[in-house]
């Protein structure tokens, strides 16, 4: 999607709002086809249960979906982005330790990118066992989820053209469906009144079991923040009023059928397909299949973007990002492609049917709600919002979310197990890796550059020294201009001196900002050393190959640097020199002195970066212009060496 495509859908429009309908609201749409059925959890159909558990769902929806995340967290606007590496991209600055909050909220938003389209799909699918008692319904699960991702490497920038009028008529079919029930037992609608959810909670024997199942119809607001970008907050809120009165109808006419069916056992019937005239099953089955891929369609888009960010923010090792459209946004991740259908596929051999898997869902996102809410505590002091209001947020969210995470924690032993664990894999790669770089950070030695600079002139003129390259490159994490790392001018100076007309230091620095893209010039020794300094977004792809060339060029075009190779026959004929990048690899030497914590994370480390994209494939650069060199960070001392010499 091109800039002013991406700019159009942003703004409040039919073709915004039909685009959110498609992109953002997927999982928390496809709620009612398992939340009822958990509330029930196969028993006796109790008036006050079916009373209180529509009351929770509706005031759940209302103050964690619309007023926590509609109203209040989407103003925490990245730039027209969301999602909750932005909003700590927003609020890093104010303390280093909300990094731990942001690895957990997105290891816990991936963990439920792998749930969500085994639990949406398998309560879809499994409404043929109505129409066709005895089917299979989990070979029709795995090959529609198989489907699903093998067609991720080819773009779903077609299909999703579709998706928003695809999803409008989901929630209108849930819409009607509800509302052609709720006649049945017009005493459903006391549900409004959260005194029926309070005596629920007081008085049922298991409160908690139901706050866990409850919670399943809001594990959508999460992607609702994550998804801002592609659709613009003012088109979310507004399309939020016609998705919520859809769910909300939905809801209390599966409640108003319970109703009817009281002192009955719910067994293996899912309320949401009771509720449907037997002539339409079929189509039901059918749309709600539908609805169920888009949905889990949204969550593998939204962990393909989640990851690219965490690459550019070092918080995940650095893999292979395709981009199989012109659509801005659209992104492949092949690596994670496989892990979420690995996920999917574990999912569903360890629990099968649908019901099983209600106590693994709900767990991770409930974590990632938390953690928002942290972080968006410091956003709203960065805004200077009154302190009240602030400690009102805080208090409120932080009580609720701890009650859901208390309730989702009885479900560990039901399955939830396997959803902390797959979240804690994730955490600990995000961990490993964002702790990794800092132990290696600890031995890189800075020095002043300006005390080189009469050096590498005079290496740049010395005949008896061979040519190494025309223009020689180096990627330097150094922050300022008057600093550089020891080991680039051990490289030039002393590994093999390099002789180049002129040595470039190239730097670049992650913003704060989604989609910056900018670069400042400094000529340290003029036609000689030069810098230049990258600015660039954390959703912006670092293909510094291409940005570096662009820069070159510009300054050959303004006279600023001649890029003419120096060699006697190619001058005469103004052929421009080669170009080299050197990379150096810095290794820990296995003399430095660790803790046995630190060993661990570098031994995990280690691991994963076998498993990652090389330095220079990381940065976008051309493997034919490329040197790896593996350089200690730090060597051993020898003044803890005792040797004695026995000659003279």
């Amino acid at each position: 999607m091109t800039t002013s495509h991406q700019s159009t859908a942003q703004k409040v429009s039919l073709a915004g709002l039909l685009i959110s309908l498609g992109i953002i609201f997927g999982d928390i749409g496809t709620s009612p086809l398992y939340v009822f059925k958990a509330i029930m959890n196969k028993g006796v159909i109790d008036k006050d249960l079916v009373l209180g558990g529509l009351s929770c769902v509706f005031w759940t929806v209302t103050l964690q979906t619309t007023v926590k995340y509609v109203l209040i967290t989407l103003q925490a606007d990245n730039k027209g982005e969301g999602g909750i590496l932005s909003l700590f991209s927003l609020v890093r600055k104010r303390a280093p330790w909300l990094i731990f909050p942001a690895m957990i909220g997105a290891a816990t938003l991936l963990a439920d990118g792998m749930i969500t389209p085994a639990i949406t799909i398998s309560s879809a699918i499994e409404g043929l066992d109505i129409k066709y008692p005895g089917l299979p319904t989990i070979p029709i699960v795995v090959t529609i989820i198989t489907l699903l991702f093998a067609i991720q490497r080819f773009g779903t920038s077609v299909v999703g053209k579709i998706f928003g009028p695809l999803m409008f008529v989901w929630f209108s079919t849930i819409g009607v469906l509800g509302i052609s029930n709720i006649h049945l037992e017009y005493e459903v609608l006391k549900a409004l009144n959260p005194y029926y959810a309070i005596k629920l909670l007081i008085a049922y024997p298991n409160a908690l079991f139901i706050i866990g199942a409850v919670f399943l119809c809001t594990t959508g607001a999460e992607a609702l923040y994550s998804d801002m970008g592609h659709c613009g907050k003012g088109n979310i809120r507004i399309s939020w009023i016609f998705v919520k009165l859809t769910l909300v109808l939905n809801y209390f006419g599966q409640g108003a059928w319970l109703l009817t069916q009281e002192g009955k056992v719910l067994g293996e019937n899912n309320p949401f397909y009771a509720i449907m005239p037997h002539w339409f099953l079929g189509y039901g089955i059918a749309i709600a299949t539908m609805a169920a891929v888009i949905a889990s369609q949204a969550m593998i888009s939204g962990s393909y973007t989640l990851i690219s960010e965490a690459v550019r923010l070092n918080i995940w090792p650095k893999v292979a990002i395709r981009y199989p459209s012109d659509h801005k946004g659209q992104l492949y991740v092949p690596s994670i492609n496989l892990i979420l259908w690995a996920g999917c596929m574990l999912i569903i051999k360890i629990f099968g049917e649908s019901s099983n898997m209600e106590a693994a869902y709900g767990l991770a996102i409930n974590l990632t709600f938390l953690t928002t809410t942290i972080l968006m505590t410091f956003f709203l002091a960065a805004k200077k919002v009154n302190k009240y209001f602030i400690a009102l947020f805080t208090g409120f969210y932080l009580i609720l979310e701890l009650m859901f995470l208390v309730g989702n924690g009885v479900k560990i032993a039901h399955g939830g197990w396997l959803t902390l664990l797959l979240a804690s894999l994730l955490f600990l790669i995000m961990y490993a890796w964002w702790s990794a770089r800092r132990i290696k950070n600890r031995f890189v030695n800075f020095i002043n550059i300006d005390k080189y600079y009469p050096i590498i002139s005079e290496l740049s003129e010395d005949k008896s020294v061979p040519p190494y390259a025309s223009h020689l490159v180096y990627l330097t994490s150094a922050n300022f201009k008057s600093e550089i790392e020891s080991k680039i001018i051990y490289s030039i100076l002393n590994k093999k001196p390099k002789r180049a007309d002129v040595y470039w230091l190239v730097h670049v620095d992650v913003m704060d900002h989604p989609h910056t893209r900018e670069y400042t010039i400094d000529q340290l020794i003029p036609g000689k050393l030069i810098r230049i300094d990258f600015k660039l977004g954390f959703r912006e792809e670092q293909r510094i190959s291409l940005l570096f060339r662009k820069v070159v060029e510009d300054m050959v075009q303004k006279g600023e640097i001649d890029i003419t190779s120096q060699y006697d026959t190619l001058k005469k004929h103004k052929i421009p020199g080669d170009f080299k990048f050197v990379v150096l690899e810095k290794v820990l030497s296995k003399g430095n002195q660790l803790s046995w914590s630190e060993r661990i994370i570098m031994e995990i480390y280690g691991y994963l970066k076998k498993l990652s994209l090389s330095e220079e494939k990381g940065f976008g650069l051309d493997a034919s212009f490329v040197t790896i060199e593996r350089v200690p960070l730090s060597l051993p001392q020898t003044t803890t060496i005792d040797l004695k010499r026995k000659n003279n």
